[in-house]
């Protein structure tokens, strides 16, 4: 039984992780954010329900279920929102797991009550307010003949009260309160989907929670209501909505695999991330060009690698075929940028040249001035190009116009995506997307095609001037530009664009 914690994925426990990387099956309900699954790539995924979207399974379908994985001697991670042993259930789940002699443990997760205190501000236990914190059901179980609650007890409660799952029942509650003698213009917060990047905070009166919760629509859950005086700390302790991209949603059109780089930058800045690839990367169709270049490395005077992606085909490849780093005796190495570089570090290279500006054209300026210096004109050096099947060709055709001999090989495919998730044509559809970030020109003519004037409303960061030019060809508005040339650059940019 693990606690997934409040919503955040970065948020589950390391011992919650190491379970999930060695289970054979994971039970997952829908208040256990699904990117964490990412840990339990071996295992097999089950969702017992999400609200709105799938069947809601029953508690008898779900411990069923446990035990017939269970009995076939397959390790089982019962994935719970928040904590289990908060409102969780878990109890009956861990009495049918007894009663079949079925070990198990029960590994802790970071309930949404205690999630408040770091993410809106909202400390529960205060020295001077609130000395104590009731942990309280807004839905008791169905057919009780009357409510375990004191809900007098609960009125006159020295501290703070945090209501879980109380939307629906939330003018129950608040009427029981208040009549009990509650103060009606007692403080409150209503916090939804906390430490998530779209986290809401409504801050209102006992009185007025009902009609910012009624009906349910206006403020689906997960929610939790926070009632005492220490929901007025929220405005000064507040760090979370005051990041600088909090309430930006941005679409990285990166290729899958990649796009974290971006996105985790951009999240720790506040902003809600949305995947959405528009070009895949893929091997080529024949190796036959690398291979017999590889095979002739000792005749190049240059390497030169375009992307990182070129870097681990063509080394992945060299090894494939029983060779290492010592086929390059005498052969230096270029790249384009860092990002390619620190690929290269990845088998123990360092490039003997790196542009300033990251560009082909620095590239190329490069070699035609060092070649004078060098007392070894152009003409006499051969270089070998590691690139995509498409791109620019300043690098080569410059190389060749200075009489160099350049010989070009297809290290990878960058391949057109031909549809977009159907959520996320909804978002762009909905106007809900703030940016687009295109990291190529191939990704800025690919994304038209697939979504067309859907997002010209959106605002547009482009790795370069080059990319900038192909969306501004195309009728984007692009509002930055990465300087340098870079996945931190474009971050940078966005961020200064944003800045009050």
């Amino acid at each position: 039984m693990v606690g997934a914690g409040p919503g955040h994925p970065e948020l589950l426990t390391l011992r919650g992780q190491k379970w999930l990387s060695r289970c054979d099956v994971v039970l997952y309900d829908g208040l256990s954010n699904t990117d964490m699954l990412v840990h339990a790539p071996q295992a097999e995924h089950i969702c017992v329900g999400k609200h709105g979207q799938t069947r809601i399974w029953k508690q008898q379908e779900i411990i069923q279920e446990i035990l017939r994985h269970a009995e076939q001697g397959k390790c089982v991670v019962r994935l719970k929102g928040g904590d289990p042993a908060v409102f969780a259930r878990t109890s009956e789940e861990v009495d049918a797991l007894v009663d079949a002699k079925v070990a198990f443990e029960i590994v802790p997760g970071i309930t949404a009550a205690l999630a408040a205190g770091s993410y809106a501000g909202i400390p529960i236990t205060h020295r001077g307010i609130a000395s104590a914190v009731a942990l309280v059901t807004g839905h008791e179980e169905p057919g009780k003949p009357e409510s375990a609650l004191d809900w007098s007890a609960l009125a006159a409660f020295p501290g703070t009260l945090v209501i879980y799952m109380g939307v629906t029942t939330a003018e129950a509650w608040t009427t029981a309160l208040i009549e009990a003698g509650k103060p009606a213009g007692t403080p409150c917060a209503i916090l939804r989907r906390c430490s998530l990047p779209d986290q809401q905070q409504i801050r209102c009166r006992l009185d007025e929670v009902v009609g910012h919760l009624t009906p349910a629509s206006r403020f689906r859950p997960p929610v939790i209501t926070i009632v005492g005086d220490v929901t007025r700390l929220s405005e000064t302790m507040d760090w979370f909505s005051k990041r600088p991209l909090h309430g930006q949603c941005i679409l990285v059109t990166r290729p899958a695999g990649q796009a974290d780089e971006l996105a985790a930058p951009l999240e720790d800045l506040g902003a809600e991330i949305i995947r959405q690839s528009v070009i895949e990367i893929l091997p080529p169709e024949d190796w036959t060009e690398i291979d017999a270049a590889q095979d002739e490395l000792a005749s190049f005077d240059w390497l030169v690698f375009a992307s990182a992606n070129g870097v681990s085909s063509f080394f992945n490849r060299l090894e494939y075929r029983g060779m290492d780093s010592r086929a390059l005796a005498g052969c230096r190495i270029a790249v384009v940028g860092k990002a390619t570089a620190k690929r290269l570090a990845e088998y123990r290279l360092r490039p003997d040249y790196i542009p300033e500006q990251f560009t082909a054209e620095s590239l190329l300026t490069h070699f035609t001035d060092l070649a004078p210096q060098n007392n070894k004109p152009l003409s006499s050096q051969r270089f070998l190009i590691v690139r995509a099947n498409r791109g620019s060709d300043t690098l080569p055709h410059g190389l060749r116009t200075a009489g160099a001999d350049v010989r070009e090989v297809i290290g990878y495919r960058s391949v057109d995506v031909e549809s977009v998730s159907p959520q996320v044509e909804m978002l762009a559809r909905d106007g809900a997307i703030d940016w687009v970030i295109v990291t190529s020109s191939a990704s800025a003519e690919n994304l038209h095609r697939l979504f067309g004037d859907t997002i010209k409303p959106c605002r547009f960061a482009a790795i370069s001037p080059i990319t900038a030019d192909v969306l501004k060809n195309l009728e984007y508005q692009v509002d930055a530009i990465a300087d340098p040339h870079t996945m931190r650059g474009i971050v940078d940019a966005i961020a200064s664009v944003m800045k009050p």
